[in-house]
């Protein structure tokens, strides 16, 4: 496990104590010497440090079995002479490659071109690089010595990050990133901004920002608008739910077969039964009269025609009143 930085060439001293034995790519794939690993070295400017270095780094690192890497970093006056302003400064450029995973070892001040002596110093087996012919200094390609030499080992470009797309990226929405530090706190000095953009970015942040409180507001009535639809679903639903249950009680209770009919039906005969007393029962004794001749008392309805309502009773009543008084 990395717990540290990797350490700058001219802190430590070199690991390889044995002599310095040239070795051919065929050898250092089927194995390395059994005193030391195979020393590779991979070179550059490493300016915006990012993912398309770390992965050719990363292959530097893979070509063989058991390998040693050493990563050499351009000045700033080199850089600036030979390829341009930087962005990053050689401290931090530096520092960026000593915390990449993949470096054993970094060179700082490393050369423009490689020369043998250099080569020997820091006894470099490999040379590491993009096959695309690197013409700089007057040169047409500045690693043409190290292929001949069968030194140099060929890595993969990553396609679609590099430094100067960063850059233009930056370029290109410039206006977005200078408004965007101007609200972080910077000053128009410290952008290099003059007097009338700065007004007129702090005025496109003001819009920006009443753009943004519009949006919120419009996002939360959508969301009230939502709850309030929401919840009418669920009153309509209750409501509905509700009506079922009344509609089904009233049913049960004043439908063709409900109770309130059955009830009805009971208090009607109750009442019959109140205008109908019971018959006398034929073991009572008689007085006077013969049973033979003794006609059935006229309040005693015939079982087999009972009165069919209220009213049949009471007209029954009122004859038997008027015969009374004719006997009489």
């Amino acid at each position: 496990t990395l717990t540290a930085p990797a350490p700058f060439a001219d802190e430590t001293s070199c690991q390889c104590q044995a002599p310095h034995e040239k070795l051919t790519i065929a050898q250092a794939r089927l194995g390395t010497p059994v005193d030391r690993p195979v020393r590779v070295y991979a070179d550059g400017i490493f300016d915006l440090f990012h993912s398309g270095h770390a992965r050719a780094l990363m292959q530097a690192k893979t070509l063989f079995p058991n390998s040693y890497l050493l990563v050499g970093v351009c000045s700033d006056d080199l850089t600036h002479k030979f390829k341009g302003f930087t962005v990053m400064n050689e401290t931090e450029r530096y520092e960026a490659l000593r915390h990449c995973r993949y470096v054993d070892e970094v060179i700082r001040d490393a050369p423009w071109t490689l020369t043998p002596e250099f080569l020997e110093k820091h006894k470099i087996d490999f040379v590491a690089h993009d096959d695309i012919p690197y013409s700089s200094a007057g040169s047409d390609d500045v690693y043409k010595h190290i292929k001949e030499a069968g030194m140099f080992v060929p890595t993969q470009r990553t396609e679609g990050i590099s430094t100067s797309d960063i850059i233009t990226r930056i370029v290109r929405d410039y206006d977005l990133y200078a408004r965007r530090n101007l609200q972080r706190g910077y000053t128009a000095k410290e952008l290099n901004v003059s007097f009338i953009n700065e007004k007129k970015y702090r005025f496109q942040n003001q819009v920006d920002k009443m753009k943004e409180k519009v949006k919120n507001v419009e996002e939360k009535s959508k969301e009230f608008v939502y709850k309030v639809e929401e919840k009418s679903h669920d009153l309509i639903q209750k409501w509905e739910e509700k009506s079922r249950e009344f509609i089904g009680n009233f049913l049960e209770l004043f439908g063709p077969d409900g109770a309130w009919k059955q009830m009805f039906q009971e208090r009607s005969g109750r009442m019959l039964q109140a205008f109908s007393p019971r018959q006398s029962p034929n073991s009572s004794p008689t007085r006077g009269r013969s049973p033979s001749r003794s006609p059935s008392p006229p309040w005693v309805f015939n079982k087999a025609s009972p009165p069919s309502s209220p009213k049949a009773a009471s007209a029954s009543l009122s004859s038997m009143s008027e015969g009374d008084e004719d006997e009489k």
